[in-house]
């Protein structure tokens, strides 16, 4: 950790400007993980969310600072940037390979594997990917995305509405280009939507053009904004982006940087959560009555302990028949699917630090710890205390 000294040996503040919004869910919980890493470890005092007279992030005349976290967005807001000539770490995509500039930012490829899991689960074969044009976000979440609903041998529809990014579209015109969109789609689809804030426009064109949701159309938000998903009709489902592991090792970053690291050309890739499910997404879309109430009956009871005979009780169906019905329509046996509907739940409930790995691996049906851990590694390659880590900065 860098602990620059004054003349009298004393250990120096160390003047950090950190350029992300506080009024969305996502930077508040970086800003979080940044804050939580400097009481920790640092003699850091943090500017945060500067304005100028526009209310445009902007570092304020006469600032002298050591360093800088920032979500580049623009070309403005990085020439400002730049020109103070300090160690700067940045935490979006929009702007990426910055001569001299650190990257900590989420991993897409596995944020499109956790949504593309989530939603083949349902029983979902037809896919689309909505995110109007806007420079609030780059391509790579969609590109990811749409590679690897690609790699299973489906296609994706995405939404391409035939404006440029930075044109203002009114809320009925853009309205309309949606209901087009949603017209020519095969039923039922899931859509991932760029992030909570077009998930929820999304649900409420839906709502007003009478598209069943999720029975029609299920859609799953990109990333979480608690208010924004919670309060939606109905509320929706949502990747859980790791926010506050971001903040921590872009902080672990800069610190490392303004003790004369270089930084590295390779950016950080923070692995999401997981994928937080609710009425948006909940919908079994198989036409087999059979493995739709087994589904149902594994997602409500995985964590009591269950095996394939309770299900078989629940379900009028031969053990066989279930078996090939379940890897027809899912690949895996009715036995896998109980493991990963238990192991999913143990990722979501490793990153609270309240619990320990004990109590996780009770919660999710496991007898004991020791059977959970040789479930996780063989499913994920890690075990559970090493996957918290990675969740929750130290």
């Amino acid at each position: 950790m860098s602990n620059p000294t004054d003349n009298n040996g004393q250990f120096r503040v160390q003047h950090i400007a950190v350029l992300i919004e506080t009024e969305s869910s996502w930077g508040g919980r970086v800003i979080r993980g940044i804050a939580h890493f400097a009481e920790k470890h640092t003699n850091w005092h943090l500017l945060i969310d500067p304005r100028d007279h526009e209310q445009r992030s902007a570092i304020p005349e006469g600032w002298r600072g050591d360093g800088i976290i920032a979500r580049i967005t623009n070309r403005t807001q990085w020439e400002q940037i730049r020109d103070k000539r300090l160690p700067v770490v940045n935490v979006d995509d929009l702007f990426a390979g910055l001569p001299g500039v650190g990257t900590v930012i989420t991993d897409e490829t596995e944020r499109a594997r956790l949504a593309l899991e989530h939603l083949v689960a349902r029983g979902f074969r037809k896919f689309a990917y909505f995110a109007p044009p806007s420079n609030r976000y780059s391509k790579n979440r969609g590109d990811a995305f749409i590679r690897a609903v690609g790699a299973l041998g489906y296609e994706c529809h995405e939404y391409l509405p035939g404006y440029r990014m930075g044109r203002k579209i009114g809320w009925e015109e853009q309205q309309r280009r949606v209901n087009r969109w949603l017209a020519a789609l095969p039923r039922p689809i899931a859509i991932l939507a760029v992030d909570a804030h077009h998930a929820r426009q999304l649900a409420e064109i839906c709502h007003f053009g009478n598209v069943r949701i999720p029975d029609d159309i299920a859609i799953l938000a990109g990333d979480t904004d608690e208010l924004l998903c919670e309060v939606s009709t109905p509320p929706l489902s949502s990747v859980s982006v790791a926010c506050e592991r971001l903040g921590h090792e872009a902080a672990a970053m800069l610190d490392r940087m303004m003790a004369g690291e270089k930084s590295s050309i390779e950016p950080i890739l923070i692995p999401p959560h997981g994928v937080i499910s609710r009425q948006s997404t909940d919908v079994l879309a198989i036409d087999d009555p059979a493995v739709v109430r087994a589904l149902r009956y594994i997602r409500t009871h995985a964590h009591h302990g269950i095996v394939v005979e309770d299900i078989l009780r629940e379900v009028p169906i031969s053990r066989r028949s279930l078996e090939i019905q379940f890897r027809s329509y899912l690949g895996r046996s009715p036995a896998e699917e109980i493991r990963r509907v238990r192991l999913e739940r143990g990722k979501q409930l490793l990153g609270r630090r309240e619990l320990s790995i004990t109590e996780i691996a009770l919660a999710c049906g496991f007898s004991n710890a020791t059977r959970f851990g040789v479930a996780f590694r063989k499913s994920f390659g890690t075990t559970p205390r090493a996957y918290r880590k990675t969740l929750i900065a130290d």
